[in-house]
């Protein structure tokens, strides 16, 4: 009995655990990033993307701001962003950029870079 009644408990424990465990924290897993708005380290991400982009595709962007956008952590953090840039036309357009973060060794990659 005292068996069932302490398995039932960690049951218990374990599910409260993992409900109040936010995505993010679990490796591997996306979770979305709250107030990209007011994340100036989110914000300077997608600014980077797009310049990053641009050195690639030579194609005038420019960054407007990020709008979205989701975190996993792996070995480092690989970010998912909704960006609004502006075209050459002056036409804003949405973009979706994930980008690969690893802050202690100050390594950033682009590792995509696509129209929404």
């Amino acid at each position: 009995m005292k068996t069932c009644c302490r398995l039932l408990v960690a049951t218990i424990a374990a599910f409260v655990l993992a409900v109040a465990t936010p995505v993010a924290a679990i490796i591997g897993g996306w979770g979305v990033i709250p107030d990209v708005d007011d994340d100036a380290h989110v914000q300077e991400v997608g600014a980077w993307a797009v310049a990053e982009h641009v050195k690639r595709a030579n194609d005038g962007l420019r960054f407007g701001k990020v709008v979205s956008g989701e975190e996993q952590l792996v070995s480092g953090v690989n970010y998912r962003l909704g960006i609004v840039a502006v075209n050459l036309a002056g036409q804003n357009a949405r973009f979706n950029a994930v980008v690969y973060e690893q802050s202690w060794t100050n390594t950033r990659r682009l590792l995509s870079f696509d129209r929404a």
